[in-house]
């Protein structure tokens, strides 16, 4: 899987004895940041692009609740939040706050909301070259290649265009992953001391990072077993987590009750879950179903790197690579599985076909530990890979088929949305049903070609068919993400956005507003969005007294049409056909 690093350097620097070889590295130590750069730049640009249409939220609620939270940390007015007490947290909406600072409207605030996220977002690059080179020892241009396919994934990529936390999870994971390989070549309280603090970044930022947590601790106490890692390094490791945890609670506290939390806590629900033939069942088929779908996407190469991760863990063999890799793998069956445990706990929720966003920030990762298993591996064992790649796509298939089908028989089919696994739908033509089957022969004639590419690569062609294969990755990630920003991006963006908008309809600070719940929720998130300077409450029929203009249903001959002028408003305008209204009251 890798090539040592001695070997990467002679060939870095190979040809000393050519008299142009002294400015050949010179140029290449040049050219290199420059591309990295360059192509951080792009990538920044390209995800600002594909959300040009979303000039609103649309992935209701998670980003209503982070950009109401980020506005009320830099002291504006609150709302609500969809999290809970025991899922809260603040690291992400600390990130985007300051967008919140410029004092502008709306629409130039979540402008720049998706700017950070682009930004950070793109960062997948530069640190998928510096995985490609430290972790799988690949040499500048494979790795460069491999980069580029990484970042671009949708799995990634596409979480730049809404305001939540995955925009950034993704590179942080990468990062955490590259802390882990420091950690594990060179113990010491400074890498100790890094690794803690991205372990910690994560848990600020989602729940999710309770895993990645979990994965550093087993990590640390390991090498502390094995005397590689004294009391220095242990303390240096642990301390950024505490340090995460207790800013994370003293920013909750900080917030008060200025943040509504609407989210149910999971209690018994979880154990109920798991502790029933039925549920527990429908939690390992659904963690199944995730690992499924990270193969698929990455077009078989994530089935390559697991069998080979697999393997090194089962032969305890592999030096620093092996460890990153045993423990990514560790951590992405355990996000998937804490994943389905937490939804399964959510009161008369309806179960996902797939439910794929939490584990979609491994996707990167697992792409790249694929292509370093295509470069740096036997032919024989690699096709041993493949084969077990192939098995797991081919059965997978077929059981979530199965799976499916039961479900539609018993009348309960299985919820399936554009936000379930959104590359998935495109690379399927799935927008109307989960196609399994369809994306199991996605991911083998993916896996397939690359195996067949690899045996003429062996037989002396050279590495160029895999770099034309590497490119077509990239062309078919930028594809899919298109095929979202037209499919399912701006058609979300046109339909949650009011028109006319909340200032055209001369609604000024500081008016007390209040929103209906009448108004249809995609609507009435938008429009409360674009009143900055207080926070709108809900109400049924009749309004607070204290709201001078309120937002109301507006659906003329039905029985649900409200009627502002027997609580004394006049209405100002609004969107029959949307069925919503804005009114001043007399």
């Amino acid at each position: 899987m890798t090539i040592e690093a001695e070997a990467t350097r002679a060939d870095d620097t190979g040809g000393s004895a050519d008299p142009r070889g002294s400015a050949s590295p010179d140029r290449r130590r040049l050219l290199l940041p420059l591309l990295l750069v360059g192509g951080w730049l792009l990538g920044t640009a390209w995800r600002i692009w594909l959300a040009r249409h979303a000039s609103m939220p649309f992935a209701h609620t998670d980003e209503d609740s982070y950009l109401n939270t980020a506005r009320a940390l830099v002291g504006g007015p609150g709302g609500f939040s969809s999290e809970n007490e025991t899922l809260r947290r603040i690291g992400y909406p600390l990130l985007i706050a300051p967008a919140f600072l410029l004092d502008r409207d709306f629409l130039d605030t979540y402008l720049a909301v998706r700017v950070i996220n682009a930004a950070l977002n793109a960062t997948v690059l530069p640190l998928a070259y510096l995985l490609g080179r430290r972790l799988l020892g690949l040499r500048p241009g494979p790795a460069l290649a491999a980069a580029a396919g990484a970042a671009t994934l949708p799995a990634v990529a596409f979480h730049a265009t809404v305001a939540m936390t995955d925009a950034v999870l993704g590179p942080l994971l990468l990062a955490w992953l590259l802390a882990v390989h420091r950690l594990v070549e060179r113990p010491g309280p400074a890498s100790a001391a890094l690794c803690g603090a991205l372990a910690g970044a994560t848990h600020l930022v989602h729940s999710r990072g309770v895993v990645i947590v979990a994965g550093s601790a087993l990590l640390v106490l390991a090498l502390v077993v094995r005397r590689r890692l004294g009391p220095a390094g242990l303390l240096a490791a642990v301390l950024p987590v505490l340090a995460a945890a207790l800013g994370n609670e003293v920013g909750v506290r900080l917030l008060g009750e200025t943040v509504h939390l609407l989210g149910e806590p999971a209690g018994g629900n979880v154990v109920r879950a798991v502790t029933s033939v039925r549920g527990l069942s429908q939690v390992l088929a659904s963690v199944g179903t995730q690992l499924w779908y990270l193969v698929v996407v990455t077009f078989g190469l994530a089935g390559l790197a697991g069998a080979e991760a697999v393997v090194r863990l089962c032969r305890r063999s592999g030096g620093a690579a092996g460890w990153t890799s045993g423990v990514a793998l560790l951590s992405t069956v355990g996000v998937a599985v804490g994943a389905e445990l937490v939804l399964a706990g959510v009161p008369d929720r309806v179960p996902d076909a797939i439910y794929a966003r939490y584990v979609q920030m491994f996707a990167p990762f697992w792409l790249l530990v694929g292509i370093g298993v295509l470069f740096g591996t036997a032919y024989r064992p690699l096709l041993r890979r493949a084969a077990v790649a192939v098995l797991l796509l081919a059965v997978g298939g077929v059981l979530i088929r199965l799976r499916l089908d039961r479900a539609e028989a018993e009348g309960t089919p299985l919820r399936w949305g554009g936000f379930s696994a959104p590359d998935l739908v495109a690379l399927t033509d799935g927008w109307r049903q989960m196609r399994p089957l369809v994306g199991s022969a996605i991911g083998i004639a993916g896996c397939l070609l690359l195996v067949l590419v690899l045996a003429i690569r062996h037989r002396a062609v050279g590495t160029r068919l895999l770099a034309v294969l590497l490119t077509a990755l990239v062309v078919a990630n930028v594809a899919t993400m298109q095929v979202l920003a037209w499919r399912l991006i701006r058609p979300l963006a046109v339909a949650g956005t009011p028109m006319p908008s909340v200032p055209e309809l001369g609604i000024r600070p500081p008016e007390r507003v209040a929103a209906s719940t009448g108004v249809p929720y995609q609507l009435r998130f938008n429009l409360s969005h674009q009143v900055t300077w207080t926070e709108v409450r809900w109400f049924g029929d009749r309004p607070p007294a204290h709201a001078q203009v309120v937002f109301a249903r507006w659906a003329p001959g039905e029985p649900d049409d409200w009627d502002g002028a027997r609580h004394g408003f006049v209405r100002l305008g609004g969107d029959p056909e949307r069925k919503w209204a804005g009114w001043r009251r007399r």
